[in-house]
């Protein structure tokens, strides 16, 4: 993990479809026994047919595709555990051996269900020439100069458009909501368990909005609720990480010992650009030379925030960078931005032009000065040009939650961090359980107490068991040691 705008074609108000028009009459979803990347056991996978514009059920139509890594149990509960994925633009399909590992516990007696969402994977995929995942030698030019990526974008919004399913202004959640939903009827489940992660919690949160008789619990790993206005709260959110990371290597004896001028090294950087650079490409080893500016700086260190195993290479990174020497930079970056998780981005577009773009120039923080400031033009360029439809009022907000929620936030989250979560547990109230873990980035559930946890909360009987899980084994998590170079010096 960039405007005010109008789009081109006539906006219908697709995403203000009544729940109970879009709950339409899903026939059963056959299923057969298929093979995913990743997943020992045989998986169970289907599609079903699903209209690209709800009001329009005779025109365009797409396959919605359904994987389910099913129950071992002879009589397996009637709940199944849906998982939502994160990007927006993240195949949840693709996801099944990582899902797998760490919900597979949940085999014993329920269904996973794993549904590309409209736009993802398989269902109708919006994705760009360069989503490939063999892109990891691309120029780095072409990833980081903020006029190149435009370019990309404006190529790939017309390819898409071409496509039969190209109406850009069909992939909002709340359309993506209401295929889940026409999945579970399908299915044959009352109610269904939500687990979402990063963009998935928005998801969820308006799978909740809008078919709260079809939810039994909801869990939310790095909290996205629907106002949060993705890149402008990145670029808040990301400066706040880096701060704390400046501060923990001050205050930290070690760090400090090693990096005493850190903060000054990091001014002193910004301070040099715009300038041309020579990087080594972290994939080929060729030195590219970049003319480097301060955003696309900050966009070299906010990837290695979302994990605390790479932030504590960040020190070293930025005193090497500061020498003349951009490997350790370059390199950390590559593994923080991608971390094995591919997007499709013409669906990220969609949904964050019709669901945020729109709120950029509303009242919001201060632009950050160091870290994502040039996200948010990023966007606002991008998404003038994006068709989208308008989104109703409701999908803003948060109501009081009929059922037990648990939330998780990591402290140190550049993109989720507990403000977020703290502010949608007090709207959803007294069902709500949020749980922060201080030595954690984004993403926490795969932390083992945590998934022990997660499982204890969705498996009891009742509402008054699921929240009183135990969650103090996170206090005793530590911080990932400092990395220093290879040689063990500073």
């Amino acid at each position: 993990m960039r405007w005010r705008a109008r789009a081109l074609a006539p906006l219908l108000a697709l995403a203000a479809v009544p729940a109970a028009a879009a709950a339409d009459r899903a026939g059963p979803l056959p299923l057969a026994p298929c093979q995913l990347r990743g997943v020992e056991h045989p998986a169970l996978c289907g599609q079903l047919r699903r209209p690209l514009d709800p009001l329009a059920p005779d025109g365009a139509a797409f396959d919605l595709h359904v994987a389910v890594l099913p129950a071992l149990a002879r009589h397996k509960k009637p709940d199944p555990v849906f998982f939502l994925a994160g990007g927006p633009g993240q195949s949840a399909i693709d996801l099944a051996g990582p899902v797998g590992r760490l919900l597979g516990r949940f085999t014993n007696r329920r269904d996973i269900v794993l549904v590309d969402q409209r736009g993802t994977g398989r269902s109708a995929p919006l994705r760009c020439d360069d989503d490939d995942e063999r892109t990891g030698s691309r120029a780095l030019r072409d990833r980081t100069d903020p006029a190149q990526v435009l370019q990309q974008l404006a190529r790939c919004r017309q390819a898409l458009q071409r496509l039969p399913h190209g109406d850009l202004r069909r992939y909002t959640t709340a359309l993506a909501m209401q295929d889940l939903d026409a999945v579970r009827q399908a299915l044959g489940a009352a109610r269904i368990n939500l687990v979402g992660a990063s963009y998935g919690t928005r998801a969820a949160l308006d799978f909740l909005r809008q078919f709260p008789h079809a939810v039994r619990r909801v869990v939310l790993d790095g909290v996205a609720p629907p106002d949060m206005v993705m890149p402008a709260s990145f670029a808040v959110d990301g400066q706040a990480a880096f701060d704390a990371m400046l501060a923990w290597c001050a205050a930290d004896g070690a760090c400090s010992q090693a990096h005493p001028r850190l903060a000054t090294q990091w001014q002193g950087l910004r301070a040099s650009l715009p300038r041309d650079v020579t990087v080594p490409h972290p994939v080929t080893g060729r030195d590219e030379t970049l003319r480097l500016t301060p955003d696309m700086l900050a966009g070299l260190v906010r990837g290695p925030l979302y994990a605390p195993a790479l932030a504590a290479a960040l020190p070293l990174a930025i005193s090497e960078a500061a020498a003349g020497r951009w490997g350790a930079l370059a390199g950390l970056a590559m593994a923080g931005g991608g971390r094995g998780q591919q997007l499709a981005t013409g669906m990220h577009f969609s949904v964050v032009c019709a669901e945020d773009a729109p709120r950029l120039d509303g009242p919001r923080a201060a632009p950050s000065p160091d870290i994502g400031g040039g996200v948010a033009d990023l966007y606002r360029q991008a998404c003038a040009d994006w068709p989208r439809a308008p989104v109703p009022a409701d999908f803003y907000r948060v109501g009081t939650a009929p059922v037990p929620v648990l939330l998780l936030s990591g402290a140190a989250d550049p993109a989720t961090p507990p403000r977020h979560g703290q502010r949608v547990a007090q709207a959803l109230g007294a069902r709500a359980r949020h749980v922060v873990v201080a030595a954690a980035g984004h993403g926490v559930m795969g932390l083992p107490c945590l998934r022990e946890q997660v499982f204890r909360f969705v498996d009891a009987d009742d509402e008054a068991g699921a929240l009183a899980i135990d969650t103090t084994c996170v206090d005793r998590l530590p911080w990932p040691p400092l990395v220093r170079s290879p040689g063990g010096t500073p």
